[in-house]
Parts: structure tokens; sequence; C-alpha cells
């Protein structure tokens, strides 16, 4: 591509109109709707060879919870009959013995943070927990007491006992997805649940004394208003949890929500109803000493620091288990099919749980330099301390002006770009609003290719 010579260059006249502000919340990139079956499906052994090992990052997914709330498509069902838990767990064991064997013993194999999310692990018994941390020790090789490991939990399934074995097996940081305190939005959100089961929750977690505390909120439920959701955030306050993440609600296909409403029935109105709410749950936090990490993540000032990759588990050099995780080499994202419907669900959980041979990679996406460059820049951008460009430029022999004139432009016109300084080596950093239509910049840095494959997905 060639280099304009200033930022401002390659900007249309079209830039200054804004996009719908909440259009794809992006965790992690190329997403998993633009995977396809990989054929032929190469061996985990021929993936990982050559691969950094010092670093690596560990995700363990459980697809199960006691409800699934109407807003939510991720990739788990309600429940678990019968032995399935074992059944899942035996499956998890076997294919962590299988990656463990890719990896070898040619060179070291360290880990550099774990996290434990779903679904809900803790809808699993205190002794599967156990046998759940057994498995990233054991046959893994993850120290998880000297890690950063961050576990997901829900108000009903974070009782004492489950809690101790986390706490005694090193857990730093749990996030307990409260989503509202107040009772008739957690119906509205269907997730239905009682403040003071909530709260009876979050005193256990601190009892447990797990170092990090965070609390999820959602804002756009229908009905709230500034005020419930004032009491929302100040309920969290009280109990002064080390981070706190603020989502905006989206109605999604084939979820709960989205079998009563059209998705794109979310107008202007909802739009600018969200980002109030947004506004006013980032400015009420800033004024009680949080600090703001992205869009969506609020940390107390004062918090514990969770390692240099903190816990996301997003970068390359990541090794997922469990049927809905994925895992990044350099060149390739994998992991198994993919599905938001309840039966569809199901019948994947329960192939998982009948495979034997976890040596090869069945599902996933090539990611070449293009694609590579695209997934440095949005896992930086979209931070609210920015993208450093001298690192870019380090890894990649060019800057994010020479390869994203044209996006990079728009967000200047749009008055959502930081002033980068010299744009050799200076950093990319988002303004306060540009950080608030972070699901409006993203898709912006998709490619071609993977917009494709997105829009050519058949949800299931």
């Amino acid at each position: 591509m060639t280099a304009p010579t200033t930022p401002a260059v390659a900007l249309a006249p079209a830039a200054t109109r804004p996009p719908r502000p909440y259009q794809h919340y992006v965790y992690a990139y190329p997403h998993k709707t633009a995977y396809r079956p990989l054929e032929p499906a190469p061996r985990l052994a021929d993936l990982w060879s050559g691969e950094p090992r010092q670093a690596l990052s560990l995700y363990a997914h459980i697809p199960f919870c006691e409800v699934r709330c109407g807003f939510c498509n991720l990739f788990t069902r309600i429940g678990a009959p019968g032995d399935l838990t074992r059944r899942y767990l035996d499956a998890l064991e076997r294919q962590a013995v299988a990656v463990r064997e890719a990896l070898g013993d040619a060179e070291p194999v360290r880990f550099a943070n774990a996290a434990f999310g779903g679904g809900t692990p803790t809808f699993l018994e205190a002794d599967e927990l156990a046998r759940l941390c057994d498995i990233a020790e054991l046959h893994m090789g993850a120290d998880l007491r000297a890690v950063p490991l961050s576990v997901e939990a829900s108000p009903a399934t974070a009782t004492a006992d489950r809690l101790a074995v986390l706490a005694e097996r090193g857990t730093t940081r749990l996030s307990l997805g409260v989503q509202s305190f107040v009772e008739e939005e957690a119906r509205a959100a269907v997730r239905p649940q009682r403040r003071a089961d909530v709260e009876a929750a979050l005193a256990r977690v601190r009892e447990a004394g797990v170092p990090v505390l965070n609390i999820d909120l959602i804002y756009g439920i229908d009905g709230q208003t500034a005020a419930s959701w004032r009491l929302s955030l100040d309920a969290a306050l009280a109990w002064r949890p080390e981070e706190v993440y603020l989502y905006p609600l989206y109605v999604r296909p084939l979820t709960g929500l989205g079998r009563r409403a059209d998705p794109e029935a979310a107008d202007r109105e909802w739009d600018e109803q969200r980002l109030r709410r947004y506004r006013e749950g980032r400015d009420h936090l800033l004024a009680h000493g949080y600090e703001q990490v992205s869009m969506r993540m609020f940390r107390r000032a004062d918090a514990p620091p969770q390692g240099p990759d903190d816990h996301a588990c997003q970068t390359d050099g990541m090794i997922g288990l469990g049927c809905g995780a994925r895992s990044y080499t350099s060149t390739v994202h994998y992991s198994f099919d993919y599905a938001v419907g309840m039966p569809e669900i199901r019948s994947l959980i329960d192939a998982y749980t009948a495979t034997e041979d976890f040596t090869r990679a069945v599902h996933g996406r090539e990611v070449d330099g293009d694609e590579a460059r695209r997934r440095h820049l949005l896992q930086s951008l979209l931070q609210a301390e920015g993208l450093p460009v001298a690192d870019y430029r380090r890894r990649f022999g060019s800057g994010p002006y020479d390869d994203f004139p044209a996006e990079l432009g728009t967000l200047a016109a749009r008055g959502w770009l930081a002033e980068p300084g010299d744009p050799r080596t200076g950093r990319l950093r988002l303004t306060a609003e540009g950080l608030a239509h972070s699901d409006a910049i993203g898709p912006d840095f998709f490619s071609r290719a993977v917009r494709a494959a997105m829009a050519a997905y058949e949800p299931k």
C-alpha cells in the first residue's frame, strides 16, 4: 500500500457521517462466523511447530449454564443431564493430552495466564472444578498458582465450596455476571434473579479472598432509566470491585430476546439511549476512582495487576480446550464448529464428548499477513492506551497509516482519533468519543474476505 505523507489523507466526504454505534463487539478477530472446515484437517503438531511456547495462554470452555439469558448468543446449553459433565471433562482431558503431546518437548512450554469461561464454569460441582484444575496443571503443565487465572461465575453458582476450590487453586480474578441489580430489568433480559441472592453471592466471593472481583453490568435493557442504571452502578460500587464491565445490550438471532424481536428493529432512538447510559456509567465510574481500559472495561486505580497480557487470552499462542474454545497460532485460528441455537449446541457437545482423536484442527481460518495487521491494530486501537506505532512497525515493517490510510483517515475526520503526533513513532489512540463508538470502529477494519465469510455464515 502507498504510504500517505500525513495522517489526514484519504478522507472521504461520507466519512463525517457517523455509523450506527452498536454493530459488532470485537473481542477476537477474525470472528468465529468466518471460520470454516479445514480441509485437509492439519495436525496440531504441524500447526504448533516453530511457534513460541514461552508465554502461552490457556483457555478452558465449560458450555453449561443453569439458565440461558435472553441476550446470550454464547456457545452454552441449559443444564447437563445424567453424567454429561463427567463425560465432557473426560473429553477435555483427552484433548489436553493430545494438545500437550502435539506441543512436544523440543523446548520448554510455559503458560503466562489462564482462564475458565463458558457458559458458566462454576456450573461444575466443586470436585469437578478441582478436576478441571488438575487437567490444566497435570496434563497441560500450567502452574495455576503462579499465573493470573480468571474464572467466570454466576450468582447462583458462586457457592462457598466452589469458591473455596477456585481460591485454593490460585484464582486471581473472578467475574460475576450480575447484569442488573434491578429485578424487573433482570426479568426483562430473561435473567430472573433476586437482588438478595446477588448480594449474598458477592459476599461469598469477598469472603473467599479472590484478589480481583469483576462485576458485569448491562445497559439498554427494556425499561431501564438513568435512575435505575445509577442504582445498579451504585450497588456494584458498594462492593468496591476491582473491575467493572459495562456491556451494551445486543439482540442477536436465535437468542431468547431475538426470538421475540427483529434484531434490525433497534433504531436510532435505542442507539441514543444506550449511548446515554454508557456515558453516564463511564463518567460515574471515572468519578469513583476507576480508570477506563476499553469501551467496556473499567479498573479501579489501586487494583492489583493481572500480568502483562491481563486475563484476555486473545493473543497469538492461545490454547483453547473444550468444544467452544478457540486456539490461535500465528498463522491459523481454529476451534470446533459453532452454533447458537439450543438443538445444534446440544448436538455439538454430544459430538465433542464422543471424540477420541483430538490430534487435528477441524474448523478454523488461516491468518495471513494482512489479517495479522488488522488483528494487531484492533487489539490495540480499541484499548484506551492505544497502539504504540513503533511496536506495529517493528513487527510488520510498515506503519499503520501505511497499511490503513483510509480507515484511520475516516476516524480522524469524525474526531474519534486523538492527535498522534509523529505518525511514525507516536501512539494511535481513540478519543473518549471514539472509545464510545468502539463497536462501530472495529468492523471498519475487517477485511473483505472476512466480511464475505461472515455474511455467508448461516446461523444455526
